[in-house]
């Protein structure tokens, strides 16, 4: 068996791919020769990414939409029909427009419940929706992909992050019980769990307020003494979108420097 992915002939759809952790993504398995659709809520962004998609010899094309707006993604992944989906896009509840940076977690319960519907809308419902407009085609197919990014916060507890922990962790739950449903129709699904990744955000949020303390209470946190960049998930997405992942679903991965251990 050869070990060199090859994924011609496939159709990866990636959200979020317009900056970020998604981008790297999308990057990732343009190389191994998929066509890969770029969904972002900001047309310029997916336009870039796919720019560099095609100048490094790749096939891309910009897929823009709201994975909140369950008749756009009916109908944009309906005329995709991707065999790999990778539910990438999150936030933390405050929309994450372009540049913002704010990181809005509070104590549970100074928490305000109006707050809570957008931290659901694109972490859980967001997943649900594209999921299910991707899935019927696979099952035609008798084959396809569905690898979800989650964040370890749904795996250890986190003060002030308890309602993005049980978005995070309802999306890990969603993707067990859809394995279930349709492994035997040759769909596999997935989550890689993720611990801090040092995206432009962060790094923003961190020069606007250095805290040298701050942040090396953070590393020792890490096994491996470094945040994580956005590329470090991408291999292991490609991996599970990839025909030698056939045997591997309902699985959730920790990509984390160490952060929290799976047995």
């Amino acid at each position: 068996m050869s070990f060199e992915i090859d994924l011609s002939g496939r159709c990866a759809l990636v959200t979020g791919a317009g900056q970020h952790i998604g981008r790297a993504i999308a990057l990732a398995l343009a190389q191994t020769g998929a066509k890969v659709a770029v969904n972002d809520i900001v047309a310029e962004r997916a336009a870039s990414v796919v720019d560099e998609i095609q100048q490094a010899g790749g096939q891309g094309v910009a897929a823009v939409f709201d994975v909140t707006n369950p008749t756009d993604v009916k109908q944009s992944i309906e005329n995709l029909a991707p065999d790999v989906l990778v539910n990438n896009v999150g936030n933390t509840g405050a929309g994450n427009p372009p540049g913002e940076t704010i990181m809005p977690f509070s104590h549970f319960t100074k928490s305000d419940p109006a707050e809570w519907n957008a931290m659901f809308a694109v972490n859980l419902f967001g997943v649900l929706n594209c999921t299910h407009a991707a899935v019927p085609a696979m099952t035609e197919r008798n084959w396809g992909r569905v690898i979800t990014i989650i964040s370890d916060a749904a795996r250890v507890p986190e003060r002030r992050m308890a309602t993005y922990a049980a978005a995070k962790a309802g999306a890990a739950g969603f993707s067990r019980a859809l394995a279930a449903e349709v492994g035997r129709m040759g769909i596999t699904v997935n989550c890689v769990s993720l611990g801090t990744i040092e995206s432009e955000h962060v790094q923003k949020a961190r020069e606007e307020s250095p805290d040298a303390e701050r942040d090396r209470k953070l590393l020792r946190a890490y096994l491996a003494p470094r945040l994580g960049r956005p590329e470090d998930p991408a291999s292991l997405v490609v991996f599970l979108a990839s025909p030698l992942a056939d045997w591997i679903t309902g699985q959730t991965y920790p990509v984390n420097g160490g952060y929290s251990t799976a047995l």
